[in-house]
């Protein structure tokens, strides 16, 4: 057996050297005793509100929405790559509380948002134009690659194994799916969402 690499590099930055530079996004205490979040160097030391502000400063047009009656595991993980995918809003619908283990503690700099039932978040999207587009291996769904998706849209995932319900089948603007070339008949909704963002992320925003 190995022993354990106890010289390994740690994660982020220790305590700033002083003088201190002149920025009131930074944070003193972060400065003091050292960042070690998982957070990219643009933004070592930096509050988390002026993380925040920042993002919102440069957020992409698409939303993501799970739906969870059943407390579905994936939502920590969906929250965390729409933070890495720059996602304007996480939408819950259905059960409010969540694990949030499987976020990493991106949910600290992605705004996630609860609706109660399918129709709240129908009701949202009207409200600021939004497509909803589910994404689900349904009969007539539309291949992820056969069109660009919306730019302006919803994102919108069913419960792991059932997928979407039927009441929240009956609001969306279209569906699309994901081809799918081995035997199971659907995979992770993580991932999925992760492929849906990316799609959109391909489309719109990758440089």
């Amino acid at each position: 057996m190995i022993a354990p690499d106890s010289s390994a590099r740690e994660v982020g930055f220790g305590p700033h050297p002083r003088p201190w530079p002149d920025d009131n996004r930074l944070d003193p205490q972060l400065l003091e005793e050292g960042d070690r979040r998982n957070v990219i160097d643009r933004y070592r030391y930096w509050s988390v509100d002026a993380i925040v502000a920042d993002l919102d400063t440069r957020r992409h047009g698409f939303h993501v929405a799970i739906e969870n009656w059943q407390h579905d595991l994936n939502i920590g993980t969906i929250v965390r790559t729409a933070n890495a995918f720059l996602a304007a809003e996480v939408h819950i619908v259905g059960k409010k509380k969540w694990n949030r283990r499987g976020a990493m503690v991106t949910d600290r700099y992605q705004h996630v948002r609860h609706h109660p039932e399918p129709q709240d978040l129908a009701a949202f999207a009207v409200e600021h134009q939004l497509t909803l587009v589910g994404i689900d291996n349904l009969p007539g769904s539309t291949p992820l690659d056969d069109r660009p998706l919306p730019r302006e849209c919803v994102l919108v995932f069913g419960q792991e194994g059932p997928g979407l319900s039927e009441v929240m089948k009956s609001y969306l603007d279209q569906c699309r799916s994901i081809p799918q070339f081995g035997s199971t008949r659907s995979i992770n909704a993580g991932v999925a969402a992760g492929i849906a963002m990316h799609g959109w992320i391909r489309t719109y925003a990758a440089g």
